[in-house]
């Protein structure tokens, strides 16, 4: 059975922003699973990974195959797809409050009473996810390799998902992670002290540029094999070994820009760098061989993300590296702003 529990919510003009979400039922016991993708609009591949699965799993229900139900919320943010600003989606945070859509859920969840439009979205989208044994956010960075945000207490139980995704990165995170979507739904089962069977985990799809029916159909497939794994699916599946890294995030080394200008990078996504080795350039006033600035890692370790375009403001990330050891830059919650 497939059923319709898309979301109605209001935008800033006051009209009535559907947020389009199915529910799979199998009509057999088993976890209960939501799958979720655009909480940051502007991060579009998960999207058309939920697009290509949501058949899939449909037809697993119809064939007597599917245990417990699966929901699906492809685009999850109206307000974040509706800003088209000279040609490029602003999707990172909200325009009229400049809050960072994906930050404030655990507050959003708990407000009672009449709230704001976007703290309504939160509630309801939290609210959704709320009866899920296993909850997946799909976002993606600005360039970067496949990898996962895991509480310390899900780990090494999610090295499943990593395996089945094929993540090059485990990033672990303890205390709290600045109101995440991740965040709203671990904390009651962490106040219930109940984690078996139960996995909430935020996948980054590689990088904003990464949208391809390819690459689509292998993110599908490896979470058609997870949810195999976990008895979702009535279908035998043999999960590789992963052989990724599993990294604290207070272990993790973010960049930002000294400078503004060109940035140049001169080593590849995915390449070990060692500490005090230049990785970048930024040349701030281009003819000027005095302006460029080099950048280098401050340990030794994986080159993770970078910044997409190469014209970078000063401030923003440039780039993120695993390291072995915590980073002297290290205070608590999530890496970006």
């Amino acid at each position: 059975m497939i059923e319709d529990v898309s979301l109605r919510v209001t935008g800033d003009s006051g009209a009535p922003l559907p947020v389009p979400a199915w529910r799979i039922d199998g009509g057999r016991p088993g976890p209960r699973v939501h799958l979720q993708a655009g909480v940051h609009a502007d991060e579009i591949a998960g999207m058309l990974v939920l697009h290509q699965l949501l058949p899939r799993l449909r037809q697993a229900a119809e064939q007597g195959r599917l245990n417990g139900s699966v929901t699906l919320v492809p685009q999850a943010n109206p307000f974040g797809s509706g800003q088209f600003r000279q040609g490029r989606i602003l999707g990172r945070h909200h325009e009229a409050t400049a809050r960072n859509f994906n930050r404030g859920f655990p507050a959003s969840a708990k407000a009672t009473g009449t709230v704001d439009n976007l703290t309504d979205w939160q509630r309801q989208l939290a609210a959704l996810a709320a009866p899920a044994d296993i909850v997946l956010d799909l976002h993606t960075d600005d360039e970067a390799l496949q990898y996962l945000y895991v509480h310390e207490r899900l780990w090494p139980a999610a090295r499943d998902l990593a395996a089945a995704l094929r993540a090059e990165l485990a990033i672990i995170w303890e205390g709290d992670s600045d109101g995440a979507f991740e965040e709203v739904v671990i904390e009651p089962w962490l106040a219930e002290g109940r984690l078996d069977g139960r996995l909430v985990a935020t996948v980054e799809l590689r990088g904003q540029g990464d949208v391809s029916d390819a690459l689509a159909q292998q993110d599908a497939d490896g979470l058609w094999a997870f949810l195999c794994g976990r008895g979702v699916i009535d279908e035998a599946v043999e999960l590789p070994a992963w052989k990724g890294v599993a990294v604290p995030m207070g272990f993790m080394e973010t960049l930002f820009a000294p400078v503004a200008g060109v940035l140049v990078f001169e080593r590849e996504l995915g390449e070990a760098v060692q500490a005090g080795e230049r990785f970048a350039r930024i040349i701030a006033r281009p003819g000027d061989a005095e302006s460029e600035v080099v950048l280098r890692a401050p340990q030794s370790g994986l080159f993770v993300t970078r910044y997409r375009d190469r014209l970078i403001p000063r401030g923003a990330i440039a780039a993120k590296f695993t390291g072995s050891a915590p980073s002297s830059t290290w205070s608590s919650g999530a890496l970006d702003p």
